[in-house]
């Protein structure tokens, strides 16, 4: 250890008291002298964040815009990797931050430069972000197999080998292949439907070397939280199942926008049963040879599947989230358990089938788990549980989704009883200054925290417009959008609280501007993003790009939020608020505030730029409310009211 670290511990010194020297030493001389601005705010940031790795304590360091802060948690991160000799993890948001980070010209690579350090860094990476063998050999005899043939033919010579590997290189991830599509990525990529415990192509395959190659990191692991929260829910099962959890040991886990945390965890304690995804099971299934017994149940089943979701979706209804609330009458019950029935069935007559061996023992392997899966999901939804559940229908997709456990109760019993540091840095994290709302949905019950604002100096940089409307009058919302629209000439990103919301101002913006218009949905998002970034007198419209979006620049001058982001009434908020003595002050106001103060956060990401924010709200909002408003601006607003 004490070769690695920058600096020498003698006898009579503990770590903590030389790194906390050393700290100083970069951020008052070292940085400085390297071209660094000296920031007081990063420097309070530092000092503050020695107490949570040194107690090993849970820690919401809540640092705005400018402030640095990446830099501060991956010195903490490295130099305490390296006194535990186990490496950090820096969990990001998603995938596209995680490339961000390791970029040439990105953090990382500064303090290699700046500190004469070599940094260990390796990318954990989602398992659809990898090409799966098997797929890949299936479309080899697929109509379109043209478009994935070159991947083929550049597969690494290992791959076809039979004998044991010499050597091998990491190949398979899905930035390899940037021309492809999404759509045909998907039709060569890992999905839930493969069984890689039993792949003969399991040692060869991209994403297990590259598993092997993550977990021997010196220094970090970088990931998403999507997949920090897997290695979470997955690790004693797959410890059970005689497989490594997806993450080695770790010394601390940095969740980078760790607002976003309780998303990735619902997503990880969710299962979903898709309609398409069993039909096209079974369908494949019946190509086999199998008994006519077994080939009945297979179509019974595939009827009964179509019932149930058609039956969901006759008793579900819209909660202004993609999250439908499920009436579970007597129709629903009855559905579920005939599927459920039906399903048990075809399991018993797939064992005989096994016995027989007319179905691929890989494939019957898939099916058997899956099945499992499903019927193990529909008993949970016929269980009076205490948990939630909820219907959602995409792109001709129909899924059931069941969260059999609460977000809090999970985090405190499986996360936070981990002794290490954990620190969620976000520019948004508290409600001036309280961090009760985040502890909460987190289960984050004994934890530090500290608030360091923006060095911009936002009453120079930024306007701020409130503007009040008649409820309903959508008409003058829109003309208003129109117009300062116009006004800022393009160059302008207007967010919107739900799809509906969207849709009502979209074939006007399209009529009236003379701009180009990028509504979320009509392409890939990253992409979109990457048009209204190149594309200066342009308008972004987006649901969901309340927090992430980096774009410094002319190209986004004007911040437009058609309505308060209160939360949907959706079944998880909907649990939330039952699970609380007034909801509206501790649920549905801290989250409004929140992400308004995130979506704010779009327009200055730089020191050079400005321009104005405009929010507007229903003129009969309670006032106490808008004096909450008020009070997280970070500058003074000009109010109005338009009859």
């Amino acid at each position: 250890m004490q070769n690695r670290l920058p600096f020498t511990i003698s006898k009579s010194e503990t770590f903590y008291e030389k790194f906390s020297e050393w700290i100083g030493d970069v951020f008052y001389e070292i940085l400085p002298e390297a071209g660094f601005e000296l920031r007081d705010e990063q420097i309070y940031m530092a000092f503050q964040l020695e107490k949570a790795f040194k107690d090993r304590r849970i820690m919401f360091a809540e640092a705005g815009v400018g402030t640095g802060k990446t830099i501060v948690y991956l010195l903490y991160a490295i130099m305490y990797a390296r006194y535990t000799n186990r490496p950090g993890v820096i969990a990001c948001a998603d995938e596209t931050l995680i490339e961000q980070l390791v970029k040439k010209e990105g953090d990382i690579t500064k303090l290699e430069q700046v500190l004469g350090l070599q940094i260990d860094v390796r990318l954990a990476k989602s398992q659809d972000q990898y090409l799966c063998l098997k797929k890949l050999d299936h479309m080899r005899d697929a109509d379109d197999f043209d478009e994935t043939a070159s991947i083929y033919e550049q597969l690494p010579d290992f791959v076809h080998m039979t004998g044991s590997m010499q050597k091998f290189e990491k190949y398979g991830d899905r930035k390899d292949y940037p021309s492809l599509s999404d759509e045909t990525w998907r039709k060569i990529s890992w999905d839930p439907l493969q069984d890689c415990f039993s792949c003969d192509k399991r040692h060869r395959c991209g994403l297990t070397l590259n598993r092997e190659y993550y977990r021997h990191s010196k220094d970090l692991i970088i990931c998403s939280h999507d997949f920090y929260m897997e290695h979470i829910w997955t690790k004693n099962a797959r410890i059970r199942e005689g497989q490594l959890p997806l993450l080695p040991e770790h010394s601390s886990v940095v969740f980078d926008e760790g607002h976003l945390l309780e998303y990735a965890a619902q997503k990880a304690l969710s299962y979903r049963f898709t309609d398409y995804t069993l039909e096209n099971l079974l369908t494949r299934l019946m190509e086999n040879d199998v008994r006519e017994k077994t080939l009945h149940t297979i179509e019974k089943a595939l009827c009964e599947n179509e019932v149930f979701f058609d039956t969901i979706a006759q008793f579900s209804t819209n909660t202004g989230s993609e999250k439908q609330a499920i009436q579970k009458n007597a129709i629903v019950i009855q559905h579920c358990s005939r599927l459920l029935t039906t399903l048990q069935e075809l399991e018993e007559e797939l064992v005989f089938e096994s016995e027989l061996y007319v179905i691929n023992e890989y494939d019957l392997k898939i099916v058997e788990e899956y099945l499992d899966q499903i019927t193990y999901s529909l008993s949970l939804f016929l269980q009076d549980i205490k948990g939630i559940s909820w219907f959602e229908q995409q792109g001709g997709e129909r899924t059931l989704v069941i969260m059999p456990r609460m977000v809090e109760e999970f985090m405190s019993e499986e996360v936070f009883s981990n002794k290490k540091p954990y620190i969620f840095s976000s520019a948004t994290l508290s409600n001036q200054k309280n961090f009760d709302y985040i502890a909460t949905s987190l289960g984050a019950s004994d934890y530090l925290s500290f608030s360091v604002d923006s060095p911009f100096d936002y009453d120079e940089k930024m306007k701020i417009f409130v503007t009040k409307f008649k409820e309903g009058n959508n008409d003058k919302k829109i003309h208003y959008l129109i117009e300062n629209i116009r006004q800022s000439e393009g160059r302008a990103l207007v967010l919107f609280n739900n799809k509906e919301e969207m849709e009502l101002v979209k074939e006007k913006l399209k009529t009236e501007l003379p701009y180009t218009i990028y509504f979320e949905g009509d392409e890939e998002i990253s992409n979109l993003v990457s048009k209204f970034q190149n594309e200066e007198q342009s308008v972004l419209c987006s649901i969901h790009l309340w927090e992430g979006l980096d774009i410094p620049g002319r190209s986004l001058e004007n911040v437009l939020i058609y309505s308060l982001p209160f939360p949907p009434n959706d079944p998880v908020f909907t649990a939330k608020r039952e699970g609380v003595t007034d909801p509206f002050s501790e649920v549905d106001l801290p989250y409004m505030l929140l992400r308004l103060r995130q979506g704010i956060g779009r327009l200055i990401r730089s020191e050079k730029d400005q321009g104005t924010i405009h929010i507007l709200m229903d003129k009969n909002i309670e006032s106490d409310i808008v004096e909450k408003i008020f009070d997280v601006l970070p500058t003074c607003p000009v109010v109005n009211e338009i009859e």
